[in-house]
């Protein structure tokens, strides 16, 4: 094979070469020349969210579970109360830090299949005064479906509560204005949808609120109130930054510039996500989600219900093709997800679709 793999997965994703060869020159963790380089992704980052105004960014060490932890530990105050809304797997891994973290913590429960319900989070909050913050994974990447972002944030705002947002999977790629929709924190990675590597995730964090988180972390490498102070005081980070990291993203930000930003960016991935579906269903194979509640993010497809069928070699024949899917998340139903975001277009896209294609017809099996 005379390319890599494409990884269609939600993380880490296939990079463009521009990407890859931005990690060639090492840099000087504290030289001039890497604190403008630190300085000019995070101006590009709020760029992306139209959030100079109102809010900062803060850029941490790490996978982007490391950047929800640090945003709970920081936004979330030793005595405050967080309810997490939860219909997927990583909405629970949420509920799970914050109860590792000691917070007050409540999950609000609701079929994986079905979007979070604005109506049930008011009841919630209604009914319970002590609930000081809301956490929402914008898309849920356990089945790739997406929350009401806009309907939740309106609920927190008019009922008075602080909501904190994972949007590691959409950042980027579905729209999310700051001035449009009030959220006190919200928490992305490189590794997804602007397609850089993983290795730094950010959190946007509103100002106001960042001011008064001083001495809320129980972390002292994951306390971002100290880590933004350090950061505008000196212009550098606190501990060793994953410099090649920075280096791919700056490389990354300045190709979605040049791609046309956000809306061209949801773009590319729709027909991805187009190409995938319409394919896959000529194959026989049917998605998890009903069609009105499907992404352009990641796709989640009900396995072959056939007693031939295993992951392990469905997987092992799709990668021998060039390809790499993703495991299914679900605990209940069999499942493979597929995801259609990254530096690919149709064409991959279709030639995924034919891989699986010719893997079925190998292995027997009957959608």
């Amino acid at each position: 094979m005379d390319r890599d793999h494409i990884l269609l997965t939600p993380g880490p994703l296939t990079t463009t070469l521009r990407t890859k060869l931005a990690m060639l020159k090492d840099w000087g963790s504290w030289d001039a020349d890497f604190n403008a380089l630190t300085a000019r992704v995070r101006h590009g980052l709020l760029d992306i969210l139209h959030g100079h105004d109102t809010h900062a960014v803060v850029p941490l060490q790490g996978s982007g579970t490391f950047s929800v932890e640090a945003a709970v530990a920081t936004v979330v105050p030793r005595d405050g109360h967080l309810l997490v809304l939860d219909n997927g797997a990583y909405c629970k891994r949420l509920g799970k830090v914050a109860t590792l973290m000691g917070r007050r913590t409540t999950v609000g429960t609701r079929a994986e299949h079905l979007p979070v319900s604005p109506a049930e989070l008011e009841a919630l909050l209604l009914a319970d005064r002590s609930i000081t913050h809301v956490g929402l994974i914008h898309c849920e990447t356990g089945t790739g479906i997406v929350n009401p972002l806009a309907e939740v944030a309106e609920v927190c705002q008019r009922l008075g509560r602080r909501l904190i947002v994972d949007a590691m999977s959409s950042f980027g790629a579905l729209p999310i204005d700051a001035r449009a929709i009030r959220f006190d924190a919200l928490i992305a990675a490189s590794g997804k949808c602007l397609e850089g590597v993983p290795g730094m995730g950010f959190v946007f964090v509103r100002k106001e609120v960042l001011a008064e988180c001083a001495g809320n972390s129980h972390s002292l490498a994951m306390d971002l109130h100290d880590q933004h102070a350090y950061m505008e005081r000196t212009g550098q980070w606190r501990f060793t930054p994953p410099t090649h990291v920075v280096a791919a993203l700056a490389e990354a930000l300045a190709q979605y510039q040049e791609e046309g930003g956000q809306p061209a960016r949801l773009a590319r991935y729709t027909g991805n996500f187009d190409t995938l579906t319409d394919g896959m269903a000529a194959l026989g194979l049917r998605t998890f989600l009903a069609p009105e509640h499907l992404s352009p993010i990641i796709v989640t497809f009900l396995a072959p219900a056939d007693a031939r069928y295993d992951f392990g070699a469905f997987y092992a024949s799709a990668k021998a093709q060039g390809f790499l899917l993703y495991p299914g998340k679900l605990t209940e139903v069999d499942t493979f997800r597929v995801g259609c975001i990254g530096a690919i277009g149709r064409k991959e896209m279709q030639q995924a679709v034919d891989a699986v294609g010719h893997t079925m017809r190998a292995m027997g099996l009957r959608a």
